[in-house]
């Protein structure tokens, strides 16, 4: 039996992280709901902090500001830090408008 998803995004960690602070609720199959702290965020994947107990290739479903729902696997553990990356890559204008809306500093803003 292999272990871990078949994830369909290539390992893009290329990708720009934006800082953030977002608090969400995690829908895990077994856990049910988790409490997360995302604390970076990009189109590809997003690290979290709380005491949420996954494995790597395990789903957590999660709702973004003007992405919505959308699935991510753990690819990685530290502690009480996890990476994921989404199911799917985020269409840059969604991505773009979330990263608007959350980032309540102006100064911090990416030009338009």
């Amino acid at each position: 039996m292999s272990g871990g998803a078949q994830l369909s995004v290539t390992d893009m960690r290329q990708a720009t992280r934006h800082p953030v602070n977002i608090p969400v609720i995690g829908e895990h199959r077994i856990q049910g709901d988790v409490m997360l702290q995302i604390t970076n965020i990009s189109t590809t994947g997003f690290m979290a902090e709380g005491a949420v107990v996954v494995g790597r290739g395990e789903r957590l479903t999660i709702r973004l500001p003007h992405v919505g729902r959308i699935e991510a696997f753990a690819v990685w553990t530290a502690g009480e830090r996890s990476g994921f990356q989404f199911e799917r890559i985020i269409r840059q204008e969604d991505f773009a408008q979330m990263i608007h809306s959350l980032q309540p500093n102006p100064r911090l803003r990416a030009k338009r």
